[in-house]
């Protein structure tokens, strides 16, 4: 393997995975440069690191600039054919890298890769971000090959392929750095959430793949900087969820999805509403109040693209809680790229 490898962790307020799973990391990663990235933390990481792992390389950020900010300031400072964004809440596996880099220099034209992501509370079954490459439906719904809203399939070996997908996981993504550059990289108002799908579907739009890797195979806590029923995650999901679909949908299509995405967001505050989750009904107002907020600077500017990303042409909501596809394999898997409308 020749190519020029930089797995880099970003780190914040992550000390104690970093005691738990950066061991691994080492050991598995032998004769590739390992970076961690720190985003302001006030635990010691970075003192911890000095002392206990002196040959990892370092970068300290001034400020939390959460994911997308975070690892823009960090990627600028490393040369490197390659990055590995790696989650620090990630247990690696003997031989990880490899296969995944193997298949990317196949084609140059392949901008960034997933491998498998599996859970390590249930070894057996995927993980919620990611599992085995994600696609998204045409209102906006991000889903899973493994994972599909709340149901994790168990890995049988059923997705050891390797294809083409919509977006691959930022938990552990592989990227070529020409490429992740010449997209200008992630869209730093995100913060987190859902800046990965954007990239990726901005790499698309310039012509370039994304795929996922079966070969390899890593395990991802999850949760590890905001919980899942954290209300903040709730913001932030819904918010960035209508700039990405603002930024990279046609206009032709922008408008009626983003009408029906305000209906389906209050039909999913009614079920909040139902389970007493009263800060996540809060946090969807917000969100939508937040959003609203960018839309004039959005509007300026947006910029006309080609739209090769291929949606998935049904409802992914209808398909799982009304007639109850649970499992990716039961679903009409029917892409089409979203064009723009003919002038």
């Amino acid at each position: 393997m020749t190519s020029n490898v930089a797995i880099v962790i970003l780190n914040y307020n992550g000390r104690h995975y970093l005691e738990k799973f950066l061991p691994t990391v080492l050991n598995h990663s032998e004769g590739y440069e390992i970076w961690v990235a720190d985003n302001a933390s006030t635990d010691q990481s970075l003192e911890w690191l000095e002392s206990q792992y002196p040959d990892v390389r370092t970068l300290s950020i001034s400020e939390n600039k959460g994911y997308a900010g975070g690892y823009n300031k960090a990627l600028s400072q490393i040369n490197a054919e390659y990055y590995v964004l790696l989650n620090s809440d990630i247990e690696v596996t003997p031989g990880w890298i490899e296969p995944v880099i193997s298949f990317m220099e196949t084609d140059v034209n392949i901008a960034a890769c997933q491998p498998k992501i599996r859970a390590y509370d249930l070894p057996t079954h995927f993980e919620y971000a990611g599992a085995a490459g994600g696609y998204m439906d045409y209102l906006g719904y991000p889903f899973c090959r493994g994972r599909i809203f709340d149901t994790r399939e168990e890995d049988l070996g059923q997705y050891d392929d390797e294809i083409d997908v919509f977006w691959a996981t930022g938990a552990c993504l592989f990227v070529r750095s020409e490429a992740f550059h010449k997209a200008n990289g992630f869209d730093e108002r995100f913060f987190a959430h859902m800046e990965e799908i954007d990239l990726c579907w901005r790499l698309l739009d310039l012509g370039y793949r994304i795929t996922f890797s079966g070969k390899s195979v890593v395990y991802h806590v999850g949760g590890g900087t905001l919980h899942k029923s954290n209300p903040q995650k709730t913001f932030l999901n819904y918010r960035n969820n209508l700039i990405m679909l603002f930024k990279n949908l046609p206009i032709g299509r922008r408008k009626k999805t983003l009408f029906f995405r305000l209906i389906l967001d209050g039909i999913s505050s009614a079920r909040f509403i139902a389970s007493g989750a009263w800060p996540d009904v809060f946090a969807i107002i917000r969100a939508h109040f937040a959003f609203y907020a960018m839309m004039p600077k959005l509007i300026k500017e947006r910029e006309q693209t080609t739209y090769r990303a291929p949606l998935y042409y049904r409802s992914i909501v209808w398909e799982y809680f009304v007639l109850g596809k649970h499992r990716f394999s039961e679903l009409t898997r029917i892409m089409f790229p979203v064009k723009a409308p003919k002038s």
